[in-house]
């Protein structure tokens, strides 16, 4: 394959993961206008998007065997027009806050097959030399939808109505489909099932990134709200979290790049690679102490805090699942559905914790808990990691011989 070629199959699984998870972040960003229609407030909103995530937890396991069975060529494109169809169907039908949660929940799923489906084409199209910076690049999807999503308010919501802002991400998500990469054909039933995936090991290792989600989701959602409440500024407060948010992006990216120089370095010493979920575990142990230094007063504290909490806490998505694909190269998408199911479930038990735990305490033993349970994060990393290494030595010993 190319280097063109290569890259043009990364931009259209960029664009893919970005049309799939829009509809999620849209309803964010425009929830003034759509709240004051439908009649709910931002504690609902964060119930709805909980639910959200929830569901995607549910629904990543069953969804990556359909991607591994049928091929990212067919599931990126269910994927974009099962988005697009539910971002019409919000524009046309959301007329009560029950028909709205009944619309996102059901397009949740497409959330869920477009990562895997764009994880998929990555694995089996991408070169070898490029794919931990593709996975990176495909991680920036996140924050691409929430900047198209606020882009979307003042162009559209705040003119001709939010039900327009809609109508013109559906459009945004029929243009992913004429640019979905052509991926990976389906495949038979028995090349899926006879794979050895180290579930164990990747259950552990799911779980240990669901607590990471859940400690640095309280980063995007309650980072300004917890600094004005310590005395800093709004208008500091809010330049902070876009550093903070331009950082994570951009550490995303040297994360996948970096971990393509270590697979390079390895091969010419004669190696076999790796080292990713290492990398992955120092990263949230060092975004732990990000997120303990915003639990103490002042600036200075608020800035390094949020330079490594969401530099290193919140940059490693992409490796981690560019390191599952490296070590379940058979089935990359049931491999990262396992994972992903941790991560969706930290997306919805996350901010309801510390939510609850602001609310109730106070910020500081918000953040500290947070920080806990990214150390706790770190540490089943490096547990799952090691059952990752001991069942690669047991498949490569092979079976002990009878005598």
């Amino acid at each position: 394959m190319s280097e063109q070629t290569a890259w043009r199959v990364g931009a259209g699984a960029v664009a893919i993961t970005t049309a799939t998870v829009l509809p999620v972040f849209l309803l964010g960003a425009s929830a003034v206008q759509v709240g004051a229609e439908l009649g709910f407030d931002p504690a609902v909103l964060g119930l709805l998007v909980a639910a959200y995530f929830a569901v995607s937890a549910l629904m990543s396991l069953p969804v990556g065997k359909i991607v591994e069975r049928f091929g990212s060529r067919v599931t990126s494109r269910v994927a974009v027009l099962g988005s697009a169809t539910g971002l019409l169907a919000t524009a046309a039908f959301a007329r009560s806050l029950v028909a709205l949660a009944v619309i996102l929940l059901c397009s949740a799923w497409c959330n869920v097959m477009g990562q895997l489906s764009s994880n998929l084409t990555l694995a089996r199209s991408m070169p070898q030399r490029r794919m931990g910076l593709s996975f990176g690049v495909k991680q920036a999807s996140v924050p691409l939808a929430t900047l198209l999503a606020g882009l979307a308010v003042p162009a559209l919501a705040l003119t001709v109505g939010w039900r327009w802002a809609y109508v013109g991400a559906a459009g945004l998500a029929l243009a992913a489909f004429a640019a979905a990469p052509r991926g990976s054909a389906a495949r038979a039933d028995d090349a899926v099932g006879d794979t050895d995936r180290a579930t164990a090991a990747l259950a552990v290792i799911g779980a240990a990134a669901g607590l990471g989600a859940a400690a640095a989701t309280g980063l995007g959602i309650f980072l300004v709200a917890s600094a004005v409440d310590r005395g800093i500024s709004p208008g500091l407060a809010g330049l902070v979290l876009t550093m903070g948010s331009v950082v994570g992006l951009a550490m995303r990216v040297l994360l996948g790049w970096l971990a393509d120089r270590r697979d390079e370095a390895s091969a010419a010493t004669g190696g076999r690679g790796g080292g990713h979920v290492a990398v992955v575990a120092t990263c949230l142990l060092t975004g732990a102490v990000g997120l303990v230094l915003l639990a103490l007063p002042g600036p200075v504290a608020l800035v390094v805090g949020v330079v490594l909490g969401f530099g290193l806490g919140w940059s490693w998505p992409g490796l981690l699942q560019f390191a599952v694909v490296r070590l379940n190269p058979e089935a990359p998408a049931a491999a990262t559905a396992i994972v992903q199911v941790g991560v969706y479930a930290g997306g919805f038990l996350g901010p309801v914790g510390f939510g609850l735990l602001a609310g109730t305490v106070s910020f500081t033993a918000a953040w500290l808990v947070a920080a806990a349970a990214m150390v706790l994060a770190g540490a089943g990393v490096l547990v799952g990691r090691r059952m990752l290494l001991a069942h690669r030595a047991a498949r490569r010993a092979g079976p002990v011989p009878v005598r």
